[in-house]
């Protein structure tokens, strides 16, 4: 029996080592080639170390511009998710119904749905309203498309808050908008955490959904430029790519930072409730 149980844990060791390598490589080869002048896809210790890639890249048509229409999209509809997201979860958790579940089960259907089955209606519903190539147009589409699943994680963490907080503050003259903003809400931290990191993630690395809705060079997000870099022929700028690929996955990993704590904390209701 040992010996199966060490050959089972270093079997299991091994397994998780090879995963881990597999995911570290490309890490690997993106940080290394943003200093590597002659970068190939080849994962390798440069010669010499350089920020030539990321001067090259560091100007406000390949760069900046790309990243602020990102931060605006992305920002502006995980904002709008999360909130739209609280308001449908409030009463699908606090006021039982049978349609209750029904409707769950229609939500998470539509997160199901891929993107591309429902593109070409939307890109011609956008041409009718004039929403085609304007940023608040792909937001809106940003936050409806996220919205689905977000009414779903919000809801379950919503369930872990209870009640009688409610009913408490209900009895001093609260409103239902009030018990939520004040109370449900600032408890529910690493629900919210958890909500606003998955669609800022999920909208951030999206191409597909940008790439059709706006027509403006100017207006496009990163994740769209970043296109700009594969050349004709086969060429690819690979390590302009790496650097612009770095600097692409900073504002994704300053998020994680900032809601690191929301999201390994638990829901602050020591002492709330007394039996």
């Amino acid at each position: 029996m040992p010996r199966k149980r060490t050959s089972r844990r270093l079997a299991a060791d091994v397994s998780l080592l090879v995963m881990a390598v597999a995911f570290a490589l490309p890490l690997a080869w993106v940080v290394l080639s943003s200093v590597d002048q002659h970068a190939d896809l080849r994962v390798k210790v440069p010669d010499g170390f350089t920020f030539g890639n990321f001067d090259a890249i560091l100007t406000p048509d390949i760069t900046y511009t790309p990243l602020l229409n990102s931060l605006i999209l992305c920002g502006g509809a995980t904002a709008l998710t999360v909130a739209c997201a609280a308001l449908a979860a409030y009463p699908l958790s606090r006021f039982p119904s049978r349609l209750n579940r029904p409707f769950l089960l229609s939500i998470l259907f539509a997160a199901s749905l891929p993107i591309t089955a429902i593109m070409v209606p939307v890109y011609a519903l956008f041409v009718r309203v004039n929403l085609i190539d304007t940023l608040q147009g792909t937001t809106l589409f940003f936050a409806a498309s996220q919205l689905p699943f977000a009414i779903w994680l919000m809801k379950n963490y919503m369930d872990g808050v209870p009640k009688e907080l409610e009913e408490a503050a209900w009895t001093d003259g609260a409103s239902s908008l009030q018990s939520l903003v004040r109370i449900v809400l600032p408890l529910m931290g690493p629900g919210l955490a958890v909500v606003t990191v998955f669609s800022f993630v999920m909208m951030w690395g999206n191409f597909f959904v940008p790439f059709m809705l706006l027509l403006t060079p100017d207006q496009m997000p990163a994740s769209v430029s970043i296109n700009d870099f594969f050349g004709n022929r086969g060429m690819v700028a690979y390590g302009r790519l790496a650097a612009f690929s770095v600097i692409y996955s900073t504002p994704v990993i300053l998020l994680y930072i900032l809601v690191a704590r929301r999201l390994s904390g638990g829901f602050a209701l020591g002492g709330a409730v007394k039996g």
